[in-house]
């Protein structure tokens, strides 16, 4: 038999035993014995030696040639054998959740983020846009911008949540999303178009028709020739657009410091339709918010002319409007997350 016949032996007998091999380190100890210093191929390497110069090398490059024909077999049978180990070990590791039985129903957003979700859309078309701002204000934009100066009796409206930052009272849980306007006014020149939905915060206790955490929209027009008439046309669009045909709002006389003159707005009772009934008191009308025209002192807060710009506000509870639209007589029934009840709308 020739060296190239003995090479060729060692070579497919050096394959079969790295097929056969099943883990990393036995390939590893199989690739020392194969390739080694006490391996065939350097015992035949060795005795190159006693060979003349022309078969010298025509032995070397057939021994070059067994080599790396092993060391690829070495090398590839490597990358399968880790993988495979990969794999059996996130195997191994893989957590077993077929006890867990998967709830198959589709959630959906509560009524509260329905109904701020749809307002915002109401408003957007008929061309405001949608402001956000701080939960933790200053007294400054709570109530001061607001024209509620220090001591004034309005403040005892609103049970306020103060918190343990900077001088006593001078930060805050803001009790209305009426901040935001500052916000808006102070960053941005007339014209304004704009609505602020966002939660807010009171000392109330829970009862049917309260909650110390409740959700509120509220609305700002500033430009040239704005009028009451404007406030109540926008009033009677936006009841129209949200509630439907024949809705209608209408307004009444009321006090709020920050708007003169000042006004609740009231909406055809969804009830009864305006026929009257226990829900609105027989009235055909049903209490939503308060509005006005923006007074003069807010105005001068934020550095506007109140000779030049004239604007009207508004706002009203979501919550409330929930109740309103889906007859629901208890509002902590919004914050149970009992799915029985919210699985309903």
């Amino acid at each position: 038999m020739s060296e190239r016949d003995d090479h060729e032996v060692i070579v497919v007998e050096a394959l079969a035993r790295v097929a056969a091999v099943t883990t990393t380190e036995e390939l590893r100890e199989l690739g020392t014995e194969l390739l080694g210093r006490r391996s065939p191929l350097a015992r035949a390497k060795a005795g190159l030696s006693s060979l003349e110069a022309g078969d010298r090398r025509a032995a070397g490059m057939a021994l070059n040639a067994a080599r790396q024909r092993i060391e690829q077999a070495l090398d590839a049978r490597s990358q399968e054998l880790v993988a495979a180990e990969r794999a059996s070990r996130i195997a191994a590791e893989r957590l077993d959740l077929s006890e867990v039985v998967p709830n198959r129903r589709r959630g959906h957003l509560h009524l509260v983020t329905q109904a701020r979700d749809r307002l915002e859309d109401t408003f957007v078309a008929m061309g405001y846009t949608v402001a956000e701002g701080p939960e933790a204000e200053s007294d400054w934009y709570n109530f001061e911008a607001l024209n509620f100066p220090a001591g004034h009796p309005a403040r005892e409206m609103y049970d306020t949540f103060y918190l343990e930052w900077g001088s006593p009272e001078s930060t805050l849980l803001r009790t209305h999303t009426s901040p935001v306007q500052i916000r808006v006014m102070e960053r941005s020149e007339p014209p304004i178009y704009s609505v602020m939905p966002g939660r807010c915060y009171r000392l109330d206790t829970p009862d049917a028709s309260h909650l110390p955490v409740f959700h509120q929209i509220e609305g700002l027009v500033v430009d040239r020739g704005i009028t009451f008439g404007s406030l109540a046309g926008t009033l009677d669009a936006f009841t129209e657009a949200y509630f439907g045909p024949g809705f209608r709002s209408r307004l009444r006389p009321s006090y709020f410091p920050f708007t003169e003159p000042s006004a609740e707005f009231d909406i055809t009772c969804v009830f009864c339709k305006g026929e009257g009934c226990r829900t609105c008191g027989r009235t055909g009308w049903l209490e939503l918010g308060g509005c006005g025209m923006v007074h003069p002192n807010v105005f001068a807060a934020v550095g506007y002319d109140p000779e030049v710009w004239s604007g009207f506000a508004f706002g009203f509870g979501i919550d409330r409007l929930v109740m309103m639209r889906h007859g629901i007589d208890d509002i902590r029934e919004l914050i149970t997350n009992d799915v029985r009840f919210l699985e309903q709308f």
